[in-house]
């Protein structure tokens, strides 16, 4: 299996800068697996509330993780900041694809990179729901050529 290459900044549209915790070390002094997907998470939801699109405890639509994945490059640990970047390999009728890589504080190559496809769902049925509107024009916003 070959091995993946490292992703560079001029990959990514958005970024978001985060101050890791003490508890993102896992016992062997660097962030844990999971905590990767926690920081993927919070930097696409923090673009689709920041766009005024979502409302998390409101709208109707939610936002379903129904694939995702992660490839880790070098090790980043507390106190590193980290800054996420994202942008959007694929927009379809109800889901997206989000590519999002994770960079120590003005490094130009990722220490990961991975993905996230989210479901947009009706809040009481979980049906897919389009995504229409200025959700639309919000994560276009994101998606790179």
């Amino acid at each position: 299996m070959s091995k993946p290459q490292r992703p560079s900044r001029d990959q990514y549209r958005l970024f978001y800068s985060y101050a890791s915790r003490w508890h993102d070390n896992d016992m062997y002094g660097h962030f844990n697996n999971a905590i990767y997907y926690e920081y993927f998470d919070s930097a696409v939801n923090q673009h689709l509330i920041e766009q005024g699109k979502l409302d998390i405890h409101e709208d109707d639509r939610l936002c379903l993780v129904v694939s995702s994945g992660c490839d880790y490059h070098a090790e980043l640990s507390y106190p590193d900041r980290v800054e996420v970047g994202l942008r959007v390999a694929h927009l379809g009728n109800s889901s997206v694809r989000y590519e999002i890589a994770m960079f120590r504080e003005g490094e130009q190559l990722a220490a990961a990179d991975g993905f996230f496809v989210h479901v947009f769902v009706d809040r009481a049925t979980r049906r897919p729901l389009a995504i229409e509107g200025e959700m639309r024009e919000a994560i276009s916003k994101l998606v790179m050529a």
